[in-house]
């Protein structure tokens, strides 16, 4: 999964949200370590300190936890990876409802349309 950065938002929060996908896609299970802080930032092209900055507000929120001398592991608590997972996804539907409100959809409008993709795509 490639890093997606955008210049519109703060490269920190932007970090913070593409590391709970990856570890709420499975990309970083549940106990697993995470790669080291420097090899996070050069994959992702970002100063290492601001991918440090990110880990431990992710540290702080209990979805990673550290060993002093192991590094970083990704919570075993598979309860708030879900609950993580739930807050990223009504993230995007709210995003999405915005801006369908927007475009000046009606609520019964938007659930067809949903529903007709959801028929096409798990056929």
């Amino acid at each position: 999964m490639a890093w997606e950065l955008k210049t519109d938002r703060p490269i920190y929060a932007q970090l913070i949200e593409q590391l709970e996908l990856r570890i709420c896609s499975g990309i970083y299970p549940p106990g697993a370590r995470m790669p080291s802080v420097r090899d996070l930032a050069q994959e992702a092209s970002v100063n290492p300190n601001t991918m440090q900055r990110a880990l431990a507000s992710l540290e702080e929120d209990g979805l990673l936890y550290s060993h002093r001398t192991s590094g970083r592991f990704v919570t075993k608590d598979v309860e708030m990876i879900r609950k993580t997972r739930n807050k990223l996804a009504q993230e995007q539907v709210h995003e999405f409802l915005k801006k369908m409100g927007e475009l000046g959809f009606e609520y019964s409008e938007i659930l067809s349309i949903i529903t007709d993709l959801a028929e096409e795509l798990i056929k």
